[in-house]
């Protein structure tokens, strides 16, 4: 019960991550290496994105 709850408040930030990504003004190229990046790491990748990358993404994809 606990474990299905945890799974859905992640699924939903890594959503929320994703949309994020894509309102950035970066090519789609970033857009997909970084959505897939979220995704694909769960939580140690929404961790990272909200903590460290969510404002330097701009840069790193110019």
């Amino acid at each position: 019960m606990i474990g299905t709850i945890i799974y859905i408040i992640g699924l939903v930030l890594a959503i929320k991550a994703v949309l994020e990504i894509l309102k950035m003004p970066i090519g789609l190229v970033g857009k997909i290496i970084s959505s897939v990046l979220v995704l694909s790491c769960s939580w140690l990748g929404l961790a990272v994105y909200y903590f460290y990358a969510k404002d330097k993404l701009v840069d790193w994809f110019k």
